[in-house]
C-alpha cells in the first residue's frame, strides 16, 4: 500500500493541490477574541486578512489538538498501514508534538513517522509536496521518511515582511529581534536556520524586496520544486513568477496564499519564496 502524506495548515498547500497530490491537511486554529476558525477551512485569508487589518485585534492561534490528529490517522488507517507526517518547526508550534501523541495512541494498528521539518509556509509545503511524489514511486515508510530527512537541508523559504509588528506581538521573533528597534525604517527578509526565524537581509522598500527574492531565487543553479505565495498582494507574486520563466517552466512553480494561521504573525503584504534544490 501507498504511504500516505499528512502536513499542517501552516503548510500553506491548497485545498486543490491537497486533493490533486492526495495529501491530508490538518488545520490548526486562529481566533479572533472568543471566535475560533479552523485555518483555511472556517475562515478563508480573504476573511482573514480583511478582518485583520480592519478591526482593533490581534488574532492568535492554537495547534491541533493530538484528538484531531488521532482522527486524522484512524482514518488513513482504512486505506494504509503507513502514514508519513510532515509538521511546521517544533519551535514555532506544538503541532509536532500533538501529531507524536497521537501516533504513540494508534501505534500497533498503523506507523506513523513524523518529522519535523524545521520551516513554516511552503517550506514545509514542498517537502510534503516532494514525499507525495516519492511515495508514488513505491517507497516504503522507512524509505521516504529517510529521504524526506535528506532533503531538509535542500530547502529554502523566505520571507519579505512589510512590517514587524504582528511577528513582534505574536512572540515569534525568534533571532530577528535584533531588527525590532528599526522595525519603522526597514522592510526585513527573513529565514529559517535551525528551525527559528532568523533575519536575512533588510532593504528599504517593496521594489527592492522583489528584487531580492529574485536574486535568491536565481542564485541557486538547480532547482527541483519553486513556491511563490504572498498575503494580500497578487500582483507581486504575479510580477516575480513572470521575472522566473527564464529561470524555471511556470509549471514547476506551485503558487499559494498565506493561510491565516501563518498571517496572524506576517501581516498583510508579505511574500513568500521557497526553493527545493535539486541534488
Amino acid at each position: 500500500m501507498t504511504v500516505k502524506i499528512v502536513t499542517d495548515s501552516t503548510s500553506d498547500i491548497s485545498q486543490k493541490l491537497a486533493a490533486e497530490l492526495g495529501i491530508t491537511v490538518v488545520p490548526l486554529t486562529v481566533s479572533f477574541g472568543n471566535e475560533h476558525f479552523k485555518d483555511g477551512v472556517s475562515i478563508t485569508p480573504e476573511q482573514f486578512f480583511t478582518r485583520l487589518t480592519s478591526q482593533n485585534i490581534y488574532s492568535t492561534t492554537t495547534q491541533p489538538s493530538p484528538g484531531l490528529f488521532l482522527e486524522t490517522f484512524e482514518k488513513l488507517c482504512e486505506e494504509t498501514d503507513e502514514i508519513l507526517v510532515i509538521t511546521v518547526s517544533s519551535k514555532l508550534s506544538g503541532t509536532l508534538s500533538s501529531a507524536k501523541n497521537a501516533a504513540a495512541i494508534i501505534h500497533g494498528r498503523c506507523q506513523v513517522e513524523v518529522i519535523d521539518s524545521q520551516r513554516v509556509i511552503m517550506g514545509t509545503g514542498l517537502l510534503a509536496i516532494y514525499a507525495a511524489e516519492l511515495a508514488k514511486t513505491g517507497l516504503n515508510l522507512k524509505e521516504l521518511s529517510q529521504a524526506i530527512s535528506q532533503k531538509l537541508d535542500d530547502c529554502h523559504p523566505i520571507m519579505y515582511f512589510d512590517t514587524l509588528t504582528y511577528l513582534h506581538k505574536g512572540g515569534r521573533m525568534g533571532k530577528a529581534q535584533s531588527l525590532v528597534g528599526t522595525m519603522l525604517s526597514i522592510k526585513p527578509i527573513l529565514k529559517m536556520e535551525d528551525g527559528i526565524i532568523c533575519p536575512l537581509s533588510k532593504v528599504r522598500s517593496r521594489r527592492a524586496g522583489m528584487d531580492y527574492l529574485y536574486k535568491f531565487i536565481n542564485s541557486y543553479p538547480k532547482i527541483k520544486y519553486l513556491a511563490v505565495e504572498h498575503a494580500t498582494s497578487p500582483e507581486d507574486a504575479d510580477e516575480l513568477v513572470e521575472r522566473l520563466g527564464n529561470i524555471l517552466p511556470k509549471e514547476q512553480i506551485f503558487r499559494s496564499r498565506i493561510g491565516p494561521v501563518v498571517g496572524t504573525y506576517t501581516g498583510a503584504n508579505a511574500v513568500a519564496v521557497t526553493v527545493l534544490e535539486d541534488k
